[in-house]
């Protein structure tokens, strides 16, 4: 079997046994690579020239990225990107893209080309965060921003962001990455402390997002209470969570996308803390839910 796949490999001149692989034009194969995604076709880039030269066509690579992939090459330095082929302009924009003082970040999926986004909690107002009583910054590997949020103890909690964005056409899922308790690293292994973490399992948290077209969802649910634990039984202290809060729909028609979302528990009647507050995601839908099943990595 394996001298026959060498074979379809091989032109005519190759080795005599009639066409093969190699002899399909270059222009076919490319029409062939529209339909296929960014990671099949550089697999089949490996086999000969042919499928080579297709695997670096402008209008191969133009194909796969988003329709609006000049805003995203805006919000970097003209230089970085002015002699790329479309070929190394998605590899460009298929890693992260920081923007607003790196405190908001764009992608390309590697797989679809959709635009994913993800904001800093530096890019977000939070109640309190000035006075140091209530509010910590902490350092951290885990946080693609190397940064988040990590509440002590406060009576009214809120979290309040606002994006304005050209997203693509699509159905848009938004979402918390939250925390119950501190983390750290000692003697190379991490550890969880919650000697902060209460009042989560009094009163629910609601997280909201809403538009300026009309659309809105709501979520609640309380952070810290058993049955509210993933379907393994596991608890959600000392895990990341993300926290869906819903989805917006965009349109051909919508040049700029205001997005503005919040999270918050306002009832002054007990107090909570033990908490840290990474990022929003906002992600095209069917994307977070193959996430979600380990179709994605």
């Amino acid at each position: 079997m394996g001298a026959s796949l060498s074979n379809l490999t091989e032109g005519a001149n190759g080795s005599g046994l009639g066409p093969g692989l190699g002899d399909i034009p270059e222009s076919c194969v490319a029409c062939v690579f529209m339909y296929l995604t960014p990671p099949e076709i550089c697999n089949l880039a490996r086999l000969n020239r042919a499928f080579r030269g297709a695997a670096s066509s402008d209008a191969v690579w133009e194909s796969k990225l988003p329709l609006n992939y000049h805003d995203l090459l805006d919000l970097l330095p003209a230089e970085r990107y002015q002699s790329l082929s479309k070929k190394d302009v998605f590899a460009l924009l298929s890693r992260p893209v920081p923007y607003d003082d790196g405190n908001k970040v764009l992608w390309l999926d590697r797989v679809t080309g959709r635009v994913c986004m993800s904001i800093s909690a530096k890019a977000m107002a939070i109640t309190g965060i000035e006075d140091r009583r209530y509010w910590n910054w902490i350092p951290t590997e885990e946080s693609r921003f190397h940064v988040v949020a990590y509440l002590q103890q406060i009576w009214w909690f809120e979290v309040d962001g606002v994006v304005k964005f050209p997203f693509p056409a699509d159905i848009y899922t938004l979402s918390f990455r939250l925390h119950i308790g501190r983390f750290a690293k000692r003697l190379g292994r991490r550890v969880c402390n919650f000697e902060h973490t209460h009042g989560w399992d009094i009163k629910p948290v609601r997280f909201e997002l809403w538009t300026p077209d009309g659309q809105q969802a709501s979520y609640e649910c309380c952070l810290d209470q058993i049955e509210h634990d993933d379907a393994y039984g596991n608890s959600k202290r000392g895990c990341w969570v993300d926290y869906k809060v819903g989805e917006f729909i965009v349109t051909d028609a919508d040049p700029v996308t205001e997005v503005r979302f919040s999270m918050k528990q306002i009832d002054c009647t007990h107090s909570k803390g033990g908490l840290c507050v990474d990022s929003v995601f906002i992600i095209p839908s069917n994307l977070k839910e193959r996430k979600r099943k380990g179709v994605l990595k």
